[in-house]
């Protein structure tokens, strides 16, 4: 495995790759890496020929009150789990390789009316650095194929959206939800749970479900759902429910009742431990497969 620090290492190795009429795969990350980033890294190798991880903890995406500077890095641990998968190269840019001038640069934003709502409104101008750094590693890698998980929908949206409109050569794949075998979704944030919050956790994607298959029965109210599934997680043992909404899965606006396709989206808290989860439902059944690709 290839590790480069530098956009000049990188776009020479890129560029001999492309040269060569390869096909080249990014999986962005902040490191920390679980079998949830893994089965992206492993999903890119099966669409391509050569694969690129990002290993870099943007600090443009944190807010005011998120402490940066303690977020875990675990290169170490990191780079023995892409050595093992045989992953052609790691990026590790430095915050001056990445932003050379600074935090007070360029920025890409997409339109308030993805990026204000559910993780937008607690978190002002988080999706501001979200899409401007993915926006830069896709114009360092200039990867053929770009792959996300589907836990973090609304970034995954964003980013699509910034792909459409800017009309970046690049190819969005979002991947299914990784899970633990009691359905807690994958996450760097799991690690701070204590035993009895990790026994509690659980219950979100059980609580989504149940929205899910209310949904796929036929019942349309919305509202009335997204309360009572509030309630069961306060009364599982949640200590705070940020929001948890039944969306149009392309907009995030509420969704209708005519709709046949919708996204149930959740951010609850345990402790200091937030946790995000959703799940695509259909009328008829819940969404089994993938997300599509763009």
């Amino acid at each position: 495995m290839n590790v480069v620090d530098t956009l000049k290492a990188l776009r020479a190795q890129i560029t001999q790759w492309k040269q060569t009429g390869l096909k080249v795969g990014l999986v962005p990350t902040m490191g920390n890496l679980h079998q949830g980033h893994l089965s992206l890294v492993q999903q890119a190798q099966s669409l391509c020929d050569r694969v690129v991880v990002s290993v870099f903890v943007n600090p443009m995406q944190f807010g005011p009150n998120e402490d940066f500077e303690r977020y875990p890095r675990t290169f170490q641990a990191d780079s023995a789990k892409l050595k093992d998968l045989k992953v052609d190269l790691l990026y590790l840019p430095s915050v001056d390789e990445m932003y050379p001038n600074g935090l007070e640069q360029t920025r890409v934003v997409v339109p308030d009316a993805l990026t204000t709502l559910l993780e937008g409104a607690s978190r002002p101008g988080h999706f501001d650095g979200v899409s401007t750094v993915v926006c830069k590693l896709f114009n360092m890698v200039q990867p053929d194929v770009a792959l996300f998980g589907q836990k973090d929908y609304q970034q995954w949206l964003v980013i699509l959206r910034m792909v459409q409109e800017l009309a970046l050569p690049v190819e969005v794949v979002a991947s299914p939800i990784v899970r633990d075998r009691d359905g807690l979704a994958l996450s760097s944030r799991n690690q701070y749970l204590s035993s009895a919050q990790r026994g509690i956790a659980s219950k979100l994607n059980v609580i989504l479900q149940e929205v899910a298959m209310a949904i796929a029965s036929g019942n349309r109210y919305f509202k009335m759902l997204e309360e009572t599934a509030s309630q069961n997680l306060l009364q599982a043992g949640f200590d705070d429910v940020d929001y948890i909404c039944i969306c149009d899965p392309d907009t995030l606006q509420p969704a209708t009742s005519e709709q046949v396709k919708c996204v149930v989206l959740a951010a609850a808290r345990l402790g200091e431990t937030r946790l995000l989860d959703n799940t695509l439902v259909r009328v008829n059944s819940p969404v089994k497969e993938p997300l599509s690709r763009c």
